[in-house]
C-alpha cells in the first residue's frame, strides 16, 4: 500500500458539466491487421487483430473491457496513434471532430501498462526529468518546473516518496502502487485532457487498484478524457466507469453507459445471478460460459453472435449516426495537416538533460562504473605484474610481447562487450520517451556516447594501457611512448 494519502474529490452532480470542456474522442470502421515477417519477407495470412471497430468516448471514465486476446489494448493502441499505421486497413480517428495529427498526439498522455521509469532515479527526478524535457523553458521557468512538480506529487500522494529512488533489481524501492502513480505522473507534466492507460491495475492489490481508479475517476471530473484498457475489475472499480466498450475477438459487443450494461445483456437473454460481480457475468458471456434464454445463433453470426447482435442493436445504431455527423463536419473542416513534430525544448537543451540523467544513472549503478574501473585496474596490475620490465634483447623480447599484446587485446575485447547491450537494456524506455515527444532520436544517441561509452569504455582502456606500459617497459620519455601506445590500441576499441 502507499504510503502518502491521495486526494479524492466527489461532482457527480456537475459530471456534465466536465464532459463539456474535455475532448471527445471518436473512431469508426477500424480495421487493424498484423502480418508475420521473416528476414523481411511476409510469410502466412494477414491477422485481424480489429474488425469494423466504431465508437465514441467523451469526458469521463472510459473502460475498455475484454479477455486477454480481445484487442482491448490493440484498440487503445490504435486510437492514441501508437501502433504502426501500415496494419490500419480502414478507419479513421477524430478528437474533436479534427484528424489526428503528430502534434495533437504529443498532446496527449499513454501510460505503458509496464512501469517504464528509471530505476535509479527517485521519483522527484523521473518528474522533473519529464518537466525540464516537455515543458517550454521560455514559458516555464525552474522555479515553475519544481513548483508543478510539487503540485503533482501532492495530487498523487506521492509526497512522502518523492525521494525515494524507484528501485532496481540492486536497489530496494518504491511500492507497485507508486510507481503507477509516478508513471501517470510523468505524463501529467503537460496537463493532457486526453489520456490513455494500458492495464493501469495490472500487478497491482485490489486496495492499491482500488485507489489508483478513485484517482482517475477524479481527473476524469476535472474534464479529463480517460481511456483505459482492464480485463476484469472487481466492482468497487467497475462502479466507477462512466463508459464501458466491451471486446470480443477483435470486435465491439457492447458500447455505451456502463451502468446499462446489465440491461443490455438481461434483453438478449443473459441473466446475472445474485451478488455476482458485473465484470466477472461480462466475461462469462463473451467466453460463452453464460448462457442466453432467448437467443439463438444463426448462420450468418455463429463466429462471433454477441457482435452481431450489437450491430442490429439501436445502441449501436446511434453510435453510427452520431459518427456520421462527426465524419461529415470533419470532411468540412478539411484533413489535419501532419506536420513535423515541434518539440517543447531545443536540441542542446535535449542532449544535457539527457547527458545529466545518463550520468546519473552510471554513477548510482556501481556495478557499470566503479566496479569496472576497479577490476580495470586490477587486471592491469596483474598483467604489469607478469611482464614487468621486459627484457629487450632477443628472442625473450619476442616471446614476451606477444604474449602481452596477446592480454592486451582479449582485455580491450572483452572489457567492451558490455556495450552492445547498451541500448537493449533501455530499448523500451527510450521507445517509449521518444514516442511520447521527451528528446529526438540522435539526442538518446549522442548522450550513450557522451556519458556512458566515454568514461565506460574509452577512459578505463587508456587507464589500463597507461598502467600496463610503464609497468612493462619502463624508459625515458616514456610518457611519450605510452600516449602513443593508447592513440595506438584505440581502434581495437572503436573496431
Amino acid at each position: 500500500m502507499s504510503k502518502g494519502k491521495v486526494n479524492f474529490c466527489s461532482n457527480e452532480d456537475n459530471f456534465q458539466d466536465f464532459q463539456e470542456q474535455g475532448p471527445t474522442l471518436s473512431f469508426s470502421n477500424l480495421h487493424y491487421c498484423i502480418q508475420q515477417t521473416r528476414l523481411c519477407f511476409k510469410i502466412g495470412p494477414e491477422k485481424h487483430i480489429l474488425k469494423d471497430v466504431s465508437g465514441i468516448m467523451r469526458p469521463g471514465m472510459n473502460a475498455i473491457m475484454g479477455a486477454t486476446g480481445s484487442g482491448k489494448t490493440s484498440l487503445l493502441d490504435v486510437v492514441a496513434g501508437r501502433k504502426d499505421p501500415a496494419g490500419l486497413r480502414q478507419g479513421k480517428v477524430l478528437v474533436n471532430g479534427k484528424a489526428v495529427t503528430s502534434e495533437l498526439r504529443l498532446s496527449s498522455a499513454y501510460v505503458v501498462q509496464d512501469d517504464i521509469l528509471m530505476g535509479t532515479l527517485s521519483v522527484r527526478e523521473n518528474l522533473l526529468f519529464s518537466a525540464n524535457l516537455r515543458l517550454n523553458p521560455k514559458q516555464y521557468s525552474t522555479m515553475d518546473k519544481h513548483s508543478k512538480v510539487n503540485a503533482i506529487l501532492q495530487d498523487l500522494g506521492l509526497t512522502d516518496c518523492a525521494n525515494t529512488k524507484i528501485g532496481t533489481e540492486f536497489i530496494r524501492g518504491v511500492s507497485g502502487g507508486e510507481r503507477k502513480r509516478c508513471s501517470i505522473g510523468m505524463e501529467l507534466i503537460t496537463s493532457p485532457s486526453l489520456l490513455f492507460l494500458d492495464e493501469p491495475t495490472t500487478g497491482l492489490d485490489s486496495n492499491t487498484a482500488n485507489s489508483l481508479i478513485k484517482l482517475l475517476h477524479d481527473m476524469s471530473r476535472r474534464g479529463k478524457t480517460v481511456i483505459f484498457s482492464i480485463h476484469q475489475p472487481r466492482y468497487s472499480i467497475f462502479k466507477q466507469f462512466d463508459h464501458l466498450t466491451l471486446m470480443h475477438k477483435g470486435e465491439v459487443v457492447y458500447a455505451g453507459a456502463a451502468d446499462h450494461a446489465l440491461e443490455y445483456f438481461s434483453d438478449l437473454g443473459y441473466q446475472i445471478e445474485s451478488f455476482n460481480n458485473p465484470a466477472d457475468f461480462f466475461m462469462d458471456v463473451t467466453n460463452g460460459e453464460a448462457k442466453s434464454t432467448i437467443m439463438s445463433i444463426s448462420a450468418d453470426d455463429s463466429q462471433n453472435p454477441l457482435a452481431s447482435r450489437y450491430r442490429q442493436s439501436s445502441l449501436c445504431q446511434r453510435v453510427l449516426e452520431e459518427l456520421g455527423r462527426l465524419n461529415l463536419s470533419s470532411a468540412e473542416r478539411g484533413k489535419g495537416q501532419d506536420e513535423p513534430v515541434d518539440y517543447a525544448t531545443s536540441f542542446l537543451y535535449q542532449l544535457r538533460v539527457v547527458c545529466g540523467r545518463t550520468v546519473r544513472n552510471s554513477l548510482r549503478n556501481p556495478q557499470t562504473s566503479y566496479a569496472q574501473l576497479a577490476l580495470t585496474i586490477t587486471f592491469a596490475l596483474l598483467v604489469g605484474l607478469i611482464y614487468y620490465q621486459m627484457p629487450l634483447s632477443l628472442p625473450e623480447a619476442i616471446q614476451n610481447r606477444s604474449g602481452a599484446f596477446f592480454f592486451l587485446i582479449i582485455n580491450m575485447v572483452f572489457a567492451n562487450l558490455s556495450a552492445v547491450e547498451l541500448f537493449i537494456n533501455e530499448r523500451v524506455i527510450f521507445i517509449h520517451e521518444n514516442s511520447s515527444g521527451y528528446y529526438r532520436t540522435s539526442v538518446y544517441f549522442l548522450s550513450k556516447i557522451f556519458a556512458d561509452l566515454i568514461p565506460n569504455r574509452v577512459i578505463p582502456i587508456i587507464v589500463f594501457s597507461c598502467i600496463t606500459y610503464f609497468m612493462m617497459v619502463w624508459q625515458e620519455w616514456a610518457w611519450l611512448s605510452s600516449s602513443r601506445q593508447v592513440f595506438r590500441h584505440l581502434p581495437w576499441l572503436t573496431s
